[in-house]
């Protein structure tokens, strides 16, 4: 993938948004989380990262997918994985149906507020029976006067306990679990929605997320995304998005890993010299590196693909190896890096525990990496039990 100018001006502008806006509060937002999402959103809203491939007239750049990856690869560079988390899922997870097939009177009333920062977005789809088997979800949205009755409930939901509204995937009638379901836009302050406390997380510690309860929430029906029926459609279309994000924010933080872990083994001294002067550790860092580096040109070329019109089963196979590698490689890295820190890198706040707590929801969140082979599996026609001759 080639960038221009305009890419290269926009990642210089998310880098200093991540060293003078995120980073120097991290330490305080991981003691103390959630972060601020409003105001830090706003910040963003401000500068127009919110809404970079979202339609010019709704607030947004207008710009195509591979501005999206440059914002998402340097929100790696916080030292945390909660707020970039968050952030994506403003930008990626919650909003892009409702861009894309949303109302125009939907769109004014809740994507541009978004875009702006000015309100907070969640994506409601995972349940405690149903994580990454979308489709066995219970939530149901059953439509009474001119409304839609929501009953059910909804785990692991980021963004939850400061979100302004959420992005509800629920069964909308008793058709086929692949057509039956519609996705809402739901506000928060509807009654009959009870958010839990804020769930004790292996990571990720910085950003919020907890259960959600709908009972007997009522919302009208113009607040369906698109049509009744298309909201299993619509969601793995925003798995695309959300898988090709998560794989290069997770190139940005395991690059600033690498950084760090140089830089520290340059100045540790053992048995008489540098940590880096021996041939083990450097060689590693070059072959850590070197798989990064096929990370990301498997990411750029999915984008490629998926921006130009590709052929839409290879643009989700190849979506669901980026997810796929970068959920192992984050773990390898983070796992590699940590050995040559030593006891220093075996401490809670040190950068590389920190990764290796908050990267290994990569191979969980979005698609867990057994479903990814799955996928990928079905796209090379390799069928269990059906042998080709």
């Amino acid at each position: 993938m080639i960038f221009t100018q305009e890419h290269e001006e926009l990642r210089r502008t998310v880098r200093n948004f991540v060293e003078k806006e995120i980073n120097p509060y991290v330490e305080q937002w991981e003691e103390h989380p959630p972060f601020p999402a409003h105001d830090l959103f706003k910040k963003m809203g401000d500068l127009g990262l919110l809404g970079v491939t979202k339609p010019e007239k709704y607030g947004g750049m207008g710009l195509d997918y591979s501005y999206g990856l440059i914002v998402a690869e340097e929100l790696g560079m916080a030292r945390c994985g909660g707020v970039p988390l968050a952030i994506g899922v403003q930008t990626d997870m919650a909003t892009p149906a409702l861009a894309r097939f949303g109302s125009e009177a939907l769109c004014n009333e809740y994507l541009i507020p978004a875009i702006k920062g000015e309100r907070v977005a969640s994506i409601a789809v995972s349940e405690p029976g149903a994580g990454s088997d979308v489709a066995n979800i219970k939530t149901r949205a059953e439509k009474k006067d001119g409304d839609y009755l929501i009953n059910g409930t909804k785990m692991w939901i980021t963004n939850s306990t400061q979100a302004d509204w959420y992005c509800l995937l629920a069964n909308t009638s008793d058709g086929p679990i692949h057509k039956n379901k519609s996705l809402i836009v739901v506000p928060r302050d509807a009654k009959g929605i009870e958010v839990s406390k804020p769930l004790n997380k292996l990571g990720m510690r910085s950003s919020d997320t907890a259960q959600v309860f709908f009972d007997n929430v009522r919302v009208p029906q113009r607040n369906l995304i698109g049509m009744e029926g298309m909201g299993f459609m619509m969601q793995m279309m925003q798995f695309q998005e959300e898988r090709m994000w998560g794989a290069a924010n997770a190139i940005g933080g395991m690059d600033n890993v690498i950084k760090e872990t140089i830089a520290y083994t340059r100045q540790r001294e053992a048995f008489g010299k540098p940590l880096i002067d021996n041939q083990v550790v450097h060689f590693r860092m070059a072959e850590l590196q070197t798989e990064i580096e096929a990370l990301r040109a498997l990411i750029y070329g999915t984008c490629e693909q998926y921006i130009n019109g590709g052929n839409p089963n290879k643009v989700l196979q190849m979506a669901s190896m980026c997810k796929l590698k970068a959920g192992r490689l984050v773990r390898e890295v983070s796992d590699s890096c940590m050995q040559y820190w030593g006891g220093m890198g075996y401490m809670w706040d040190n950068i590389v525990a920190r990764q290796y707590r908050d990267g290994r929801l990569a191979s969980i969140g979005g698609g867990a990496d057994e479903v990814m082979l799955g996928i990928i599996c079905k796209t090379m026609d390799i069928l269990p039990g059906k042998a080709k001759g």
